[in-house]
């Protein structure tokens, strides 16, 4: 399997007229790649390397269909390097050996390797380790292409042998580019009228070969007139949204969701939380960060906000989806446009911090309970003030340890319902002032 790999990649430098139509227009020169001028262009990364005509190894780290192996083709090329490229999905210990081996040969003579890995995320850590003393030794430059973050999936000690470069989900323009490429050698337009072709490209979602593959298939039927959005739709599917509920789309949706709410933007909030349910993911999930998020960035600004939340969970449960995720997004909009205040969350771990630096204090005896007469006797609960016997309700006492000054863990802010609890609480601090005078 890891052989077919190789040939695969290697014949894209001698492609055949009835190849596909993404691999006929494969890039011959790194000029001619498309939405990643930041790293190709004459100030990018790889624009300063081949001027230097020497290469430091890379990780590719980018979405489907943005040009990674093509990229590390041309640099092998443009260096004057043997390519040499495997699959972390076909290839394992053998493989490699047999690469590395075949690397060490060729640099006897004169020749550098470049050693392209496409999904280099999928090797395990003893494999990934592996690569280490070759890619210190010189014995192959490394070019490692992932969809992951590297910083979860590869090693810190390859990581830090390599440079990271992102690449760019291909924007509109790169995408119409490649369209126009598309027409140019199959010399005839797309049989589409302007809006369906905008749509064609939206429908790609930032993935170069996706959009190429369906240029093919509308190239391949006969139609009798260009097709509107509609007709298109009936025709070609759309491309799935990538998201892993378990990899790195998941968290950033997720913390796009959280910081869109915290920033009272209600409709941002609408379409991440979309963004999230159209791709599959659990509504229960997405439903317990709004929960979450109902405590932790509004609080007691709005006590209702929880409420809602949990209000939204048994509706769904009720109704299941997809009714039930109406009752989600009545909480997401909820919570978008209820004040915010994080005093609670602040409170909580200033109040743990405390907690575990005073360890075993004694509350102070008067608020105690004394329920024998011994307890009664060394003075549990003697001095205590019932404060529903004073005249505002409130008594003043002190309920710190003695051997610690009161603290103010909770501060409300001036916003929402927490105006009201500072008000009140300045009120009762008002009261403990004017009694110990």
């Amino acid at each position: 399997m890891a052989d077919l790999f190789r040939d695969e990649v290697k014949q894209d430098e001698a492609v055949r007229e009835d190849a596909p139509l993404a691999d006929r227009l494969r890039p011959r020169t790194l000029d001619e790649v498309v939405g990643q001028e930041h790293l190709t262009g004459p100030e990018g990364a790889i624009g300063r390397m081949i001027a230097a005509g020497r290469l430091s190894s890379i990780i590719f780290w980018g979405p489907p269909g943005t040009g990674k192996t093509t990229i590390s083709r041309l640099l092998a090329d443009a260096v004057g390097m043997r390519f040499e490229p495997i699959s972390a999905v076909f290839s394992g210990v053998a493989d490699l050996k047999k690469v590395f081996a075949a690397a060490r040969d060729h640099a006897k003579l004169g020749q550098k390797t470049l050693l392209f890995v496409d999904e280099i995320h999928r090797f395990n850590r003893a494999q990934q380790d592996s690569f280490l003393p070759f890619v210190e030794d010189g014995t192959v430059t490394l070019v490692g292409a992932t969809t992951e973050n590297p910083s979860f999936e590869l090693n810190a000690a390859l990581l830090s042998r390599a440079q990271v470069l992102i690449l760019r989900r291909l924007d509109s323009d790169a995408l119409e580019k490649l369209l126009d490429r598309a027409e140019t050698i199959m010399d005839r337009p797309l049989p589409l009228d302007t809006a369906a072709r905008e749509a064609l490209v939206a429908s790609a979602d930032g993935d170069g070969r996706f959009l190429l593959n369906q240029a093919e298939t509308l190239y391949s039927v006969n139609l009798p007139e260009p097709l509107d959005p509609a007709g298109l739709s009936a025709l070609l599917h759309r491309r799935v949204a990538v998201y892993d509920k378990d990899r790195e789309g998941h968290y950033n949706l997720i913390s796009a969701l959280h910081k869109a709410l915290r920033g009272s933007d209600p409709q941002a909030s609408l379409y991440y939380l979309a963004r999230m349910l159209v791709a599959g993911e659990q509504p229960l999930y997405v439903l317990r960060r709004i929960v979450r998020f109902a405590s932790e960035d509004i609080g007691l600004a709005d006590p209702q906000a929880l409420i809602q939340c949990l209000a939204a969970k048994d509706a769904y449960e009720f109704l299941g989806s997809p009714e039930g995720e109406l009752a989600i997004v009545q909480a997401c909009l909820y919570c978008a446009t209820a004040p915010k205040s994080n005093a609670a969350y602040t409170a909580q771990k200033e109040a743990w911090k405390s907690a575990r630096d005073t360890g075993s204090l004694m509350p102070p005896q008067n608020i105690l309970n004394a329920p024998t007469k011994l307890m009664k006797d060394v003075g549990y609960g003697k001095g205590y003030a019932y404060d529903h016997d004073t005249p505002e309700g409130f008594s003043g006492d002190n309920y710190w340890p003695e051997e610690m000054r009161p603290q103010a863990f909770y501060r409300p802010v001036d916003r929402g319902f927490e105006k009201r609890i500072a008000e009140r609480m300045a009120f009762w601090d008002d009261l403990r002032a004017k009694a110990r005078d």
